[in-house]
């Protein structure tokens, strides 16, 4: 069975991006906003997720809290994913390319023709 809550944890890619962050080692919060052009509590919603999902842990330091992440908790993502066979490769089948017929040759080697653009109307300083 797939580890869904892991799964949803990581999709969003500021959550991955911070799990990688996290991979040097604990960091404290105003540490991982700095990395990204988002406010400082929605960097707070995305590790309460991470938390959520028994990811990362989170330490007081003095003033500060540190987050960490628990690598062990992706051992059921791998886990799952070295289950999942492989597809077998599908063999590859040569193309052949036929000569159009002569009448459709004449008609591909005209230049396209360039249809005129149909002026936009504009409506309250909105373009229809």
């Amino acid at each position: 069975m797939p580890p869904i809550p892991v799964l949803s944890a990581l999709a969003d890619p500021i959550r991955s991006r911070i799990v990688e962050m996290l991979t040097s080692g604990p960091q404290p919060v105003h540490q991982l906003a700095s990395a990204f052009d988002v406010s400082r509590p929605a960097i707070s919603r995305h590790l309460r997720v991470l938390k959520e999902a028994a990811l990362i842990g989170e330490t007081k330091v003095g003033r500060e809290n540190l987050y960490a992440l628990d690598i062990g908790k992706l051992a059921p993502l791998h886990d799952w994913l070295a289950e999942i066979d492989p597809p077998a490769p599908v063999a590859s089948a040569a193309i052949v390319v036929a000569e159009p017929e002569p009448e459709i040759a004449a008609v591909l080697a005209k230049p396209p023709v360039k249809v005129a653009k149909k002026p936009s109307v504009s409506q309250m300083g909105f373009d229809f």
